[in-house]
């Protein structure tokens, strides 16, 4: 039997997670909002390469106590590190930025709750995690849910191939930010937070560079003006440097599967702001598609196997 302290502290535990994820979803849902509403204002390569470079230049500002002390380890995990940085924070954000261009930002809030379907089946390829039967069923709810999406509400538009180029490429980010997500667990344990984030923002901010260039190359570039500006700081501080640290204390805490569950509160915290702030309308099918991604997601964690 587990004694009473012992249980305690796993609540505890576990009611640490459950704050700081809701906060992360919180910041992640409102950069959906802040990135629709930076098209126009700056183009996705450019505002991903100064998110990350200003959030990098804050971390060295806070951190460099702690990487002095971290850099031996630091320095062999490095290139882990930045790659974990290139796929979840560069890619995943200028295929979303991108998206948003064409796509509302209701639609890349409920396609990001599809993330946990994606998580799910990611650690069954290459951890052989198997779900359970009814799991298979609530994964396929989700995946229904996340198609609807796809076909902005008309299924016929799948048979059809007719889908949204904005809405192909949020589905195109829900893999890449599931495929850093199982990643994670692989990330160098003994490092702290700081210095964790700190060589992912770096690695994310070189791997952007080529797009932002591609952009000027291709005359797609789009320099900030002072709403691009002001979406790039609030991008830096909060969906970057706030959420994304937290994230990763959140999977610490009670690992990938669970954590990426909280994803699903994404598409309510960007479907509030986005109705309220951009004044986006809500659909009926759009509602239809959350209810089945959510029941999907809650079929397969109430029957998750025991491990």
């Amino acid at each position: 039997m587990r004694s009473s302290g012992t249980t305690t502290a796993s609540a505890n535990t576990a009611i640490t997670a459950y704050a700081i994820l809701t906060l992360t979803t919180l910041f992640w849902g409102a950069n959906a909002v802040a990135g629709r509403m930076a098209s126009g204002h700056i183009s996705p390569g450019m505002l991903t390469m100064l998110r990350w470079l200003v959030a990098l230049v804050v971390l060295l500002m806070i951190s460099w106590p702690r990487l002095r002390m971290d850099w031996p380890k630091l320095r062999r995990a490095l290139p882990h590190l930045m790659l974990l940085g290139a796929l979840g924070f560069a890619l995943f954000n200028i295929l979303l930025y991108s998206a948003l261009n064409f796509t509302t930002a209701i639609n890349a809030a409920i396609a990001q709750s599809g993330m946990p379907v994606a998580i799910f089946i990611l650690n069954f390829l290459f951890f052989r995690l198997k779900p359970g039967f009814l799991q298979i069923v609530g994964l396929l709810l989700g995946l229904c849910g996340v198609a609807m999406v796809a076909a902005q509400g008309d299924l016929a538009n799948l048979a059809a191939l007719k889908i949204n180029r904005g809405d192909a490429l949020l589905l195109l980010a829900v893999v890449v930010y599931a495929s850093y997500t199982v990643a994670l667990r692989s990330k160098p344990a003994a490092l702290h937070w700081q210095s964790t984030m700190t060589g992912m923002s770096a690695g994310a901010l070189i791997a952007s560079i080529p797009y932002a260039i591609w952009e000027a190359y291709s005359g797609s570039l789009i320099m900030p003006d002072a709403t691009g500006w002001g979406v790039v700081l609030f991008a830096a501080i909060f969906p970057s440097i706030f959420s994304q640290s937290l994230f990763i204390k959140g999977n610490e805490l009670i690992g990938g599967n669970r954590a990426g569950l909280f994803i699903n509160l994404v598409p309510i915290w960007g479907t509030l702001l986005a109705v309220v702030v951009l004044g986006e309308t809500f659909e009926l099918w759009q509602a239809v598609s959350l209810g089945l991604i959510f029941s999907g997601i809650a079929l397969a964690e109430k029957f998750k196997p025991k491990v």
